[in-house]
């Protein structure tokens, strides 16, 4: 296969690809990616556990003293230069976190251990560790995603490029986001790794819930052939009643029907409890695996899944007590009756096992129930919205917002100072770029691209008014004036 270049014209590879991106998932997409590899014996164990780390740093204008042209730098970056400032002290600890599970895999593995991980890193990152000269992270994390002695351990899942909140990015934003750390994932690691790339971690755990945007949301996800998506239990209803799922520790489908009546699934693993890095860092879904057994699914006798999702470097027991917990819990699970499992290897082995995808419960996103209790699908647009505003002056709970690791925080309240210029210049670079058909091979394509998605990052918002809205809103300023000057 190509290899593509890591940067073009100084930029991250995010766009000009996108052929060669798709030609290698299609290739890869009716293979299995574990199941020749795998040493479970499935048949023999009674449940398995999942731990995701989600790695994420923003990109800052803060390399200089002048926000408007200050150089754009990750935020690693700028803590490591300024440790006296907050917690920028940790910045050390942070980096040996975005690089230590390359040197535990081949640790464990050399000791005749089944480790596993998955790890889900932003497109921002990888620029950011690239930019500050990082490159033994990006090493030990290249040679445990390519080395075939390492790679079985080890699921890499697909994230937006900008770490981008789905239920409040513009929906073909959101699908540049997707194409963008797909390209930029595979001009790092390689054209075959980015094959092997199943399984979809939306930012913020961030499930989009109005069904035009949830149907838009994992049409992308489809069409760039991932397979499955993480969900938090919370954000999904099942459709008979409208409650949480049932059975949270097997795969469900998601499916997601717009207003028009068009219809669109995927499968979905369900991440229970909060955000939590606690309940990672301590190896908690191992130890509640350990308390379930064999249920039945589709005929057959099939162990459940306990799946959680964390950052990996946040928070103190995260970057001290993790590493020497992770080391001994996988230790211990090696050849054990509760082993740990990646979830694409586990769904492979359900599925080998004779389960089918139509076996499956169905799930859909929060709050739909209520919807398509009022309205048929193929009303169409104008009558979902009629209908939204009679729920939500009725019942003060309904929401469109979405739904992510917390039930508690709006992605959209309060946050009017960044959003309205972020659609604003979202809409001009459809206007300018899309819908003039300009290339994405096109350098000005990308370094309109760049900015736009770098602005998208929900850090502008999380930390509220202050210096991080104004990052965004230089962000937003510069994407604006490249659509105004160089198109």
């Amino acid at each position: 296969m190509t290899q593509l270049p890591e940067y073009v014209d100084g930029l991250p590879n995010i766009c000009g690809s996108e052929g060669d991106v798709e030609r290698a998932v299609a290739m890869a997409r009716d293979s299995a990616v574990f199941l020749a590899d795998s040493r479970i014996d499935f048949r023999r164990i009674k449940s398995a556990f999942a731990n995701a780390l989600h790695m994420h740093q923003p990109l800052i204008p803060a390399g200089g003293g002048d926000l408007h042209t200050a150089e754009v730098i990750g935020n690693l970056q700028y803590m490591m230069d300024h440790p006296g400032i907050g917690d920028n002290h940790n910045a050390p600890v942070f980096l040996w976190c975005y690089k230590r599970m390359g040197e535990f895999i081949p640790q464990l593995v050399h000791e005749s251990k089944e480790p596993r991980i998955m790890l889900e890193y932003s497109g921002t990152l990888f620029h950011g560790l690239r930019k500050m000269g990082a490159h033994d992270v990006i090493d030990s994390l290249t040679t445990i995603t390519r080395n075939p002695e390492y790679r079985r351990c080890v699921e890499w899942l697909g994230a937006p490029w900008g770490h981008a909140v789905a239920p409040s990015t513009p929906v073909h934003d959101y699908r540049l986001h997707v194409k963008a750390w797909q390209q930029h994932f595979a001009a790092i690691f390689g054209l075959e790794a980015v094959g092997r790339v199943r399984g979809f971690s939306p930012s913020e755990m961030a499930l989009p819930n109005h069904p035009d945007v949830a149907y838009e949301f994992v049409r992308t996800l489809r069409d760039c052939g991932y397979e499955w998506v993480l969900v938090q239990e919370h954000t999904v209803e099942e459709p008979a009643d409208g409650a949480n799922p049932h059975r949270p520790h097997l795969p469900y489908r998601l499916v997601c029907t717009n207003s028009h009546g068009e219809t669109v699934s995927i499968l979905a693993i369900i991440k229970t409890q909060g955000s939590d890095t606690k309940l990672v860092a301590q190896m908690q879904p191992c130890y509640e695996a350990r308390s379930l057994g064999v249920v039945e699914l589709g005929g057959q006798t099939v162990p459940p899944l306990v799946t959680q999702i964390a950052d990996g470097e946040n928070g103190g027991v995260m970057m001290n007590e993790f590493p020497p917990k992770y080391l001994d819990v996988m230790r211990e699970a090696s050849g054990s009756d509760t082993p740990a499992m990646n979830v694409t290897e586990y769904l492979e082995h359900l599925f080998a096992l004779g389960v089918s995808i139509e076996d499956l419960p169905v799930v859909r996103p929060l709050f739909q129930r209520l919807i398509w209790e009022r309205m048929k699908p193929g009303d169409g647009p104008d009558r979902l919205h009629q209908v939204i505003e009679e729920i939500r002056r009725e019942d003060h709970r309904f929401h469109m917002e979405g739904g992510s690791w917390t039930n508690s925080r709006s992605w959209v309240r309060g946050y009017e100072a960044v959003l309205k210029p972020m659609e604003a210049v979202s809409a001009r670079f459809y206007d300018t770029v899309i819908r003039a058909g300009i290339p994405p091979s096109d350098g000005r394509y990308r370094n309109a691209l760049f900015y736009l998605l770098c602005a998208e990052t929900s850090c502008y918002r999380y930390w509220g008014e202050g210096i991080w809205t104004d990052y965004g809103r230089e962000l937003i300023r510069r994407a604006d004036a490249i659509l105004a000057h160089d198109f």
